[in-house]
């Protein structure tokens, strides 16, 4: 809803909770993809966490992140930019923005297109839908991956696009963003955004970013439980890999998962499969690319 207000924190506690605090870390601590690990385990270490530190948490009263739009995905925290540290959220009005660690103002702001509208998609349970899933960031290029559900002419055509943005200022980078409907395929099935939405976390595995998708609530349409992989120094280079019958969303919030050169998605119930087994009910192992 518009005048949404995020209370986060300047340092990211090992429970995933964001919290306000005075503490000031020691060193760069990032929060750079859900539960800031690959694994989504949700465990790692902030130096200036310390249980005296911990004892005395407060909220600050003096931040005041006022954003336009749902909030479904964990907001990021980012170290090292010219502004200082940021804390990254995304919205459901498809507005990214870039607010200061500390004092809660917008660094920066982008908006990805028109989202969805309810009424124009004939089931689910976000309104509008735009971006729900949480972002990625890659440090090392300062890259700030997304997935954007949005519609360029009122709703007659709904795209999801793959964005790679600056982190620092939230310009979008060269050759992106990724057209999912134009560019996944996998043996016979074709990528549909108006029946695929995206609500699993985002990973970032070897130099490409992955995205997972599932259907809206009310499994309206002819979706498959689908995994698209794009390199994130070429994006015209896309592969992906999707469940054979028809369902077999991967709704987790924790989307992706990986040890660190495989990919793990759980999938959802499937139908009309005659009896066969073809992709739903499961944990699927996934090798770069995906394949």
């Amino acid at each position: 809803m518009p005048g949404n207000r995020i209370q986060l924190i300047s340092v990211v506690s090992v429970f995933g909770f964001a919290v306000l605090s005075g503490v000031q870390a020691d060193a760069q601590v990032n929060v750079t993809q859900e539960h800031n690990n690959p694994s989504r385990d949700g465990v790692y270490v902030d130096a200036g966490f310390t249980p005296s530190a911990a004892a005395n948490l407060t909220r600050d009263l003096n931040f005041s992140g006022t954003i336009s739009g749902n909030v479904y995905a964990q907001p990021l925290y980012i170290e090292g930019s010219p502004n200082g540290p940021v804390v990254i959220a995304v919205t459901e009005c498809n507005n990214v923005y870039g607010l200061n660690a500390t004092t809660g103002t917008v660094v920066w702001q982008r908006n990805l297109g028109t989202p969805v509208s309810l009424s124009l998609l004939g089931c689910g349970n976000i309104d509008p839908v735009g971006i729900t899933s949480t972002p990625v960031v890659d440090l090392a290029s300062r890259a700030l991956f997304i997935d954007a559900f949005t519609t360029p002419d009122g709703g007659t055509t709904k795209k999801h696009l793959i964005f790679s943005l600056n982190v620092d200022t939230g310009a979008t980078n060269p050759r992106w963003p990724v057209d999912v409907n134009t560019a996944a395929h996998y043996n016979s099935i074709t990528f549909a955004s108006a029946v695929q939405e995206d609500r699993g976390a985002l990973a970032l595995v070897g130099g490409r970013v992955y995205v997972a998708y599932s259907a809206y609530v009310g499994d309206c349409g002819n979706y498959h439980g689908w995994v698209v992989g794009a390199d994130i120094n070429n994006p015209s280079n896309i592969a992906a890999w999707a469940t054979t019958a028809i369902g077999g969303g991967i709704w987790g919030h924790g989307g992706v998962a990986s040890d660190g050169t495989n990919m793990f998605v759980v999938t959802g119930n499937t139908f009309n499969t005659g009896g066969n087994w073809m992709g739903g009910e499961a944990i699927i192992r996934l090798q770069a690319g995906p394949t």
